[in-house]
């Protein structure tokens, strides 16, 4: 939109304007402002921190400060192979300088080595993000020999728990008071509708608050979108994902505007038919409150599915887990696993039950709608299929199959010989040392040998809950160059028009690599696109 404002229309100027104040946003402006701009941040919710609020807010830096100064230092080379491995397994090459990927992928990989640290230190300089180190906690595949650096990554925020569910509300909390001390404009009930062009460049945005006014805002230097995925808009979600991922636990703004607002000037997208994914009870898919499954808590805890089998590793990291909801039978012309049952004792129910990391297992006072309770396991079952029946309109029909009460004493049976072992020869639940890290509470017993594993007792009560797949968030839109530049349909920067977050092509692929693999390299990010911008010539 080139034409002069309507008429009541007001009209700011600045050097940067950034829309979104969450995980990227906050970051993007911060290293705006400490370059000497002026910075406006319109965020289109009534209060700052997105996604992030909701977050643990681990994040992953390679090669970051912490681990140099205990002597490991990583290479390059050992790092790109890590994550090319997953990024397209099935174009990793450990023989290649890029690992398989392309240029485009290669370039962006490096900038995440050569940034998140850099950008890390800087905020804790600053003391808008001062971090601990977590040099225990490992990759999500640390297991691989192409994982070189295994442990230590991971940082969370100073002030987190000791459990570090919280590190979202700390982060949200020290980036804006940050923002609000350093004097970056902060607009909250904001949100970009359109960009305001001169010729092909970029000059601002135009807003509507919530008061129905329209607001633009003009920048001199650049505007950069932090306005998250489209995990809740349904139609981008059908239309660019291919997998039946229903409504997660990102932000309720996060409804894809910069997919549609970026169309105007030929962005060319990205990386659409990916998510970061995880589990979600399917009765709380779509509510503003709902936090992902971060980890599934309980040792005398399974999954079945629609015929009372095992079919998965109940301990998988979570984006993996999800997976296994969007398997499709050509046969049945159905995704037999759309659905999962989540059933627990009363053991389970005692000692593992939280309120962190979306747990289903939850302490008495606490919302458990979406539990199902009864005294024996086969009354469980019918009271699970009434479940399914009240909410057959979210997922098509699905039902339990009618050998469902005859097969699930038998998987309880062959789930407690494992369990009493300690190996599970089906799933091998417990052997990758993430899966101790997310295995929740549980009761010490002297002498076992797998804490993610417990027999589930012979009598009732038990407990289920009907689980599915869902998103974080997605992570496809417009494709940014290593600084954050947005690029057409021809693989050119568009003038002054930047991206960092969700809302553009993450450099991930398919891959989840480690806690805090989506904020590590979003702040790595915001900082190099806040440097270009500073350095752009209007």
């Amino acid at each position: 939109m080139s034409a002069d404002p309507a008429v009541g229309t007001q009209v700011v100027q600045t050097d940067v304007v950034v829309v979104g104040g969450g995980g990227g946003g906050l970051p993007t402006a911060l290293f705006s402002r400490w370059l000497g701009n002026d910075v406006v941040l319109l965020e289109k919710a009534p209060e700052l921190g997105g996604t992030a609020k909701k977050a643990a807010f681990w994040y992953w830096v390679p090669n970051n400060a912490p681990m140099r100064q205990q002597g490991l230092v990583e290479d390059y080379q050992d790092f790109l192979r890590y994550v090319a491995r997953l990024y397209q397994p099935t174009r990793y090459d450990a023989t290649s300088p890029t690992a398989g990927l392309d240029a485009w992928e290669e370039q962006m990989v490096r900038a995440i080595f050569e940034s998140a640290s850099p950008a890390t230190e800087l905020l804790a300089e600053h003391k808008a993000l001062v971090y601990r180190h977590c040099p225990d906690v490992p990759d999500y595949w640390s297991q691989i020999p192409e994982d070189k650096a295994p442990y230590g990554r991971v940082l969370v925020p100073a002030d987190a728990r000791e459990s570090m569910s919280d590190g979202g509300q700390v982060a949200v909390r020290d980036l804006s008071a940050a923002a609000q001390r350093d004097g970056v404009d902060v607009r909250t009930g904001h949100r970009a509708q359109r960009l305001v062009l001169d010729g092909p460049r970029v000059v601002g945005v135009e807003a509507t608050t919530a008061a129905g006014e329209t607001v633009r805002v003009l920048a001199r230097k650049g505007v950069v979108f932090a306005t998250g995925g489209f995990t809740h808009d349904d139609e981008l979600r059908r239309n660019h994902l291919g997998v039946p991922a229903y409504r997660g636990c990102a932000a309720a703004t996060n409804e894809g505007d910069f997919v549609r607002i970026s169309g105007g000037v030929g962005a060319q997208l990205g990386n659409m038919n990916y998510a970061w994914m995880c589990p979600v009870p399917l009765e709380r898919s779509g509510r503003p409150d709902l936090v992902g499954m971060f980890s599934v808590a309980g040792d005398s805890m399974l999954f079945v599915d629609r015929h009372g089998r095992r079919v998965v590793n109940e301990k998988r990291p979570y984006n993996e887990l999800a997976q296994t909801f969007f398997g499709w039978d050509g046969a049945t012309g159905t995704y037999p696993n759309l659905v999962l049952v989540s059933i627990w004792d009363q053991r389970a129910q005692e000692n593992s039950a939280s309120d962190e990391y979306g747990r289903l297992i939850v302490p008495p006072g606490a919302d458990d709608t979406h539990v199902i309770k009864a005294d024996t396991l086969e009354e469980l079952g019918r009271r699970v299929d009434e479940r399914l029946t009240a909410n057959a309109a979210k997922t098509g029909g699905f039902a339990l199959a009618d050998d469902f009460a005859a097969n699930l004493p038998r998987t309880v049976e062959r789930f407690n010989a494992f369990a009493r072992a300690g190996v599970d020869e089906d799933f091998h639940r417990g052997e990758t040392p993430i899966e101790l890290v997310f295995n929740g509470l549980v009761k010490e017993e002297p002498g076992r040998t797998n804490p993610t594993m417990w027999p589930i007792s012979a009598t009732g009560p038990y407990y289920a809950a009907l689980v599915t797949g869902g998103t974080l968030d997605t992570k496809g839109g417009p494709r940014t160059d290593p600084d954050g530049r947005i690029l057409d349909d021809q693989g050119r920067p568009v003038p002054g028009l930047y991206g960092v977050g969700n809302c553009v092509a993450s450099a991930s692929g398919r891959a989840y690599w480690a806690g805090g693999a989506t904020l590590g390299p979003i702040i790595a990010f915001a900082y190099r696109a806040a440097n270009a911008l500073s350095a752009d010539d209007a």
